[in-house]
C-alpha cells in the first residue's frame, strides 16, 4: 500500500475548472481537496498542473515493440517493458494494449498466436514489474480466417476488458481509397506492390464469406461476458446504426462527419486518435479529429500509434481554442474510462484511484507551447 501524500501548490485540473490548493493522498485513493492550500512537508508541485492518470483505450504501440521492423519480431518481455515505461513516461497510467487477432501471413503478429505474450504480461503483473495499469483490447479482424481462432487465448482472460470489430477491406471504411492503402501496407508492413494487389483481389471473397458470422461471435461474447465493445472506422450510418443495435459503447475513429454526429445522437463515444490532433489531419484522408472537436463530437481521445499524442493533443486543442483545459483533459482521463467501465479512476475526485500526472506546460521560442511530464504516480506509488 502506498505512503500517505499530500501534494501541494498544484494547479488540479478538475471536471469544470482549474484550481490552485492541495491534494491529498491515503490508501491509494484520493482523499482531499483543498483549494489554496500550501501545507509545509508536503510534496510542493512548484505551481504545476495536476492531471488525473491518463486513460488509453487503444494503442498499437506494445505491437510496435513487438515488430519493431517488418518480418523483426522482438522478445515479449522487453518489448512489454519498454512498452510499459513508454507509456507511462507519457502520463498514461491505465493501458489497454490493443492487439489484433486475424491475419492470413503468417509472419504477421496477427496471424500469428499471442499466448507467450499473454504469459509474459501475466508474470509481470503477477511481480509488480509494471507502471501502468494494463488491460487488454482485442482487436478482432473479421474478415480473417483465422480470427476465432487466434481469439482463444483471450477468452477467458481477466484482462480482457474490450473488443472492437475491424474489416480493413480495401475499398471501403478507412481504405476508401486504395492508393493509400497501398502506401500504407507496402511502408509500413513491407509488401510488395504484387503482395497487396493479390491480396486486394482476394479480399472482398473473404469478406463475403467470414465477416457477418465473425461479428455475431464477437458480439454475443461480449454481450455473455460483459466486455465492453467498439466499433471502427465507421463511414457511414448504416455502420453505427448496425454498431448501436449490436451494443457497442464507442465508435473508434470515425472516418466521417456524418458517421460521427451518427454515433453521437445513439449515444456511442467518439473516439479520435491524437497523432490527427497533432499532424492536423488524419493520414488516411478521413475526417480530421480537431473538426470533430469543433462540432462537439469528440469525446476520447486514443495515442493510437504516438504514446506522447496524448498530452501534444490536449495542448493542441486548448491553443487553438477549441476546448478549455478541462474539457481537453477529460477526453484522456474521465471519458474514456467511464466509456470502458472503468468508473474508480480518470478524475480528481475523493475516493477515486490517486492516478496523477504532474505536468509543467514550456513555452518554446517558437511560440509553441508543450506540456512536459515531471510526475506520474499510480495508486499513489511514484512510477515516473
Amino acid at each position: 500500500m502506498s505512503t500517505p501524500i499530500v501534494f501541494s501548490n498544484a494547479r488540479m485540473v478538475l471536471a469544470g475548472e482549474v484550481v490552485h490548493g492541495a491534494l491529498s493522498v491515503a490508501g491509494g485513493r484520493i482523499e482531499a481537496l483543498d483549494s489554496g492550500a500550501t501545507a509545509a512537508g508536503t510534496l510542493d508541485l512548484e505551481g504545476d498542473y495536476l492531471f488525473p492518470g491518463l486513460v488509453e483505450v487503444h494503442t498499437d504501440n506494445l505491437e510496435r515493440h513487438l515488430m519493431p521492423r517488418p518480418k523483426v519480431q522482438w522478445a515479449e518481455m522487453p518489448a512489454l517493458l519498454a512498452h510499459d515505461a513508454e507509456v507511462a513516461a507519457a502520463g498514461i497510467t491505465t493501458v489497454f494494449d490493443a492487439l489484433g487477432v486475424g491475419e492470413a501471413d503468417p509472419e504477421s503478429l496477427r496471424g500469428s498466436t499471442w499466448d507467450t505474450l499473454l504469459d509474459v504480461l501475466d508474470g509481470c503483473i503477477e511481480s509488480d514489474l509494471l507502471r501502468a495499469d494494463h488491460h487488454l483490447h482485442v482487436r478482432c479482424e473479421l474478415p480473417a480466417p483465422n480470427t476465432i481462432e487466434l481469439f482463444e487465448p483471450f477468452r477467458k482472460h481477466p484482462r480482457l476488458s474490450m473488443i472492437s470489430l475491424m474489416d480493413h477491406t480495401p475499398g471501403q471504411r478507412q481504405w476508401e481509397n486504395i492508393e493509400v492503402a497501398r502506401v500504407y501496407y507496402t511502408g509500413k508492413k513491407g509488401w510488395s506492390d504484387d503482395k497487396f494487389d493479390r491480396r486486394v483481389s482476394e479480399a472482398v471473397s473473404l469478406q463475403t464469406r467470414y465477416a457477418q458470422p465473425h461479428r455475431r461471435h464477437f458480439v454475443e461474447h461480449c454481450r455473455v461476458h460483459g466486455i465492453a465493445l467498439a466499433s471502427h472506422d465507421d463511414t457511414t450510418v448504416a455502420h453505427v446504426e448496425q454498431a448501436h443495435a449490436e451494443g457497442a459503447s464507442m465508435s473508434e475513429f470515425p472516418t466521417t462527419l456524418a458517421a460521427a454526429r451518427a454515433a453521437r445522437e445513439r449515444g456511442l463515444a467518439n473516439i479520435m486518435g491524437g497523432p490527427n490532433v497533432v499532424r492536423g489531419g488524419s493520414h488516411s484522408g478521413n475526417v480530421a479529429a480537431a473538426e470533430l472537436a469543433r462540432q462537439g463530437l469528440l469525446d476520447i481521445l486514443s495515442s493510437d500509434y504516438v504514446p506522447g499524442s496524448l498530452m501534444s493533443a490536449v495542448m493542441r486543442l486548448v491553443d487553438e481554442g477549441i476546448c478549455t483545459l478541462p474539457e481537453a483533459v477529460a477526453m484522456v482521463s474521465r471519458a474514456p474510462a467511464r466509456a470502458a467501465g472503468l468508473h474508480d479512476r480518470g478524475s480528481l475526485e475523493p475516493g477515486l484511484r490517486a492516478d496523477l500526472v504532474q505536468v509543467r506546460i514550456t513555452q518554446m521560442a517558437d511560440g509553441a507551447r508543450h506540456p512536459v511530464v515531471r510526475g506520474v504516480w499510480r495508486q499513489g506509488r511514484r512510477v515516473i
